[in-house]
């Protein structure tokens, strides 16, 4: 089957290929379904042998794909498909359907040069938008690089593979162990090189990495072997990108070198300030580092205020007085009675107060400020769980995933979930089921009874029963079809059942035919037909035949008589 008829899934059409790199392929494609575009990711099969690895993936791509967001391709599809190679064998290979976006990749605009620092900063400002989004889902990309990003025609940033690089990352070698890597290499975190745990901040370098060379035209970092560059991740600074392109402004300098910062407490710590300081220096303006607040132990400490009076003859004099230089306490008798009042008043209040919060029902502390989300799991969306979000003055935001235990058009969850106490106006994502994944009835048609349930079983249909049925020409124990017939659209779990043939087929009554049309009816039922003449009457009308009715197996000889006078 060539490249471009292959169907996978059952689905999805594969087309030219457009893309390659180190682990996959990406086809153009088409939704067989729904008639749409899509871009088709074939990874290389060597990375599904690692059960681990088929694990993972299907785990990681399931998150990506409740990925929605203007600045992230979305992941519609992922799985396995068994293909055999032109030697005969049969390999797995792991699949992903993604948004067809056109546009270019971000590594081939950078082969054309450095970018002017405005796009740089308009570019990476997406970037980092996605990535803030995906960091509050709790999910870290691991591998932002300019292979990973795109921009459409218009402009538009898109960010790829998310979920899917700790899929890879978590199943292939170390640094050191293939040249493969290098590529990525260019863009690690140094505690990726070091094979430490990585978080949020890690995507916040590597976006760093590519912010330097859209600068520049390069990364901060090169050598011939992956491990090398690894090695000046870990060890070496980079230098500030206006060394390279005079166009950079000091400003932007800063903002690259801080998001460079070895140790991960000492770069950007969020996708929302990094941003923002990348927009600042953008526009002109020197980002604003905050400072710590004086402690404020150290200004209560011995009455004086260390920071502010430093160094002050005052608080040296305070500070280093004798016991005998200071004033000596005369009222020997406790503070006056109506003090004690006052205190013990307050005390009181105070314990009354948090007594009545207390027992304070939370309902009544957040009535009128905020809402609880509604359980809203199993209803119908568009008839009930819409209606109920929107009388409540919460926005639904529509989200679809396959599911074998939800009916198809019913909610299966809420983000936030139910119970959850949000603002007037909080936009609820709500996930409902889009039924089960969708298939189509394979032809089992001339396949052995056993056989056909296999083919059912392996497109994960359910078999139903077989009918007996009669035919002339397909051998007992043969499917002669499907109900419903192959090719007919379906979903996961769908029951189809066979029609059978008993091997048997009816024989008809012939007496009164001529004989040439009585010949021919037989014989059309494959059987093994020997005529009589009888010379005592006239004309060419069959007189009588040897066997006749229902359940007679296939083949049967039968001798029919005709006048021959």
């Amino acid at each position: 089957m060539t490249e471009g008829t292959r169907l996978l899934a059952g689905r999805y059409q594969v087309g030219a290929l457009i893309g390659r790199g180190g682990m996959s392929d990406v086809h153009v494609g088409t939704d067989t379904r729904l008639g749409r575009r899509v871009a088709i990711k074939l990874l290389k099969p060597a990375l599904a042998t690692d059960p681990k690895f088929r694990i993972l993936f299907r785990e990681e791509a399931q998150k990506a794909a409740r990925m929605a967001h203007p600045t992230i391709v979305r992941v519609f599809d992922a799985g396995e498909e068994t293909i055999t190679e032109p030697n005969g064998l049969e390999t797995q290979v792991p699949f992903i359907i993604m948004e067809f976006v056109d546009g270019r990749l971000l590594k081939d605009i950078i082969a054309d040069g450095p970018l002017d620092p405005k796009e740089a900063v308009r570019i990476i400002s997406g970037v980092l938008t996605a990535l803030e989004y995906s960091h509050r889902a709790l999910l870290v990309h691991r591998d932002i690089k300019p292979g990973n990003i795109m921009v459409t025609q218009n402009g538009q940033v898109k960010v790829m593979d998310f979920g899917i690089a700790r899929a890879v990352s978590d199943n292939s070698a170390t640094v050191a162990d293939t040249s493969a890597v290098l590529g990525t290499a260019q863009y690690f975190s140094p505690e990726q090189a070091r094979g430490e745990t990585v978080d949020a901040r890690t995507d916040l370098y590597s976006a760093g990495v590519v912010l330097f060379e859209l600068l520049t035209g390069r990364p901060p970092f090169r050598g011939d072997r992956a491990a090398a560059v690894a090695y000046q991740h870990i060890s070496e600074a980079a230098a500030a990108p206006s060394t390279l392109n005079p166009k950079v402004s000091p400003a932007l300098d800063a903002v690259v070198l801080h998001a460079l910062a070895k140790d991960k407490f000492d770069r950007f710590q969020t996708a929302a300030e990094f941003r923002h300081d990348l927009e600042a220096a953008g526009a002109g303006e020197v980002p604003v580092r905050k400072t710590p607040a004086a402690n404020d132990f150290n200004a209560a400490l011995f009455g004086a205020n260390p920071s502010a009076t430093a160094g002050s003859e005052a608080t040296m004099r305070q500070l280093s007085s004798q016991d005998d230089d200071r004033p000596v306490r005369t009222q020997t008798r406790p503070p006056v009675a109506w003090i004690w009042v006052g205190i013990t008043a307050i005390a009181v209040i105070l314990v009354a107060v948090v007594f009545w919060v207390v027992n304070l029902p939370p309902a009544s502390i957040s009535a009128g400020l905020s809402i609880s989300v509604p359980d809203v799991r199993g209803d119908e969306y568009t008839k009930v769980a819409a209606p109920k979000l929107t009388k409540l003055k919460l926005v639904p935001n529509l989200l679809t995933e396959a599911s074998d235990t939800v009916p198809e058009g019913q909610v299966i969850s809420t983000d936030p979930k139910a119970g959850t106490r949000v603002s007037k106006g909080q936009a609820i994502k709500v996930y409902m089921s889009a039924g089960k994944n969708p298939t189509t009835i394979p032809s089992v048609n001339n396949l052995a009874e056993d056989a056909a349930k296999q083919a059912l079983i392996d497109r994960k249909l359910k078999y139903g029963k077989s009918s007996p049925e009669h035919s002339a020409t397909i051998a007992a124990g043969t499917v002669i079809r499907s109900e419903p017939a192959a090719n007919v659209a379906a979903r996961e779990g769908d029951t189809v059942n066979l029609v059978v043939s008993d091997g048997l087929v009816n024989i008809p009554s012939v007496v009164g035919q001529d004989i040439a049309a009585a010949n021919a009816q037989l014989l059309a039922l494959q059987l093994n037909v020997t005529t009589q003449p009888n010379s005592g009457c006239g004309g060419s009308k069959v007189t009588g035949q040897s066997v006749t009715g229902d359940n007679q197996p296939q083949h049967s000889t039968i001798s029919i008589t005709y006048c021959s006078g």
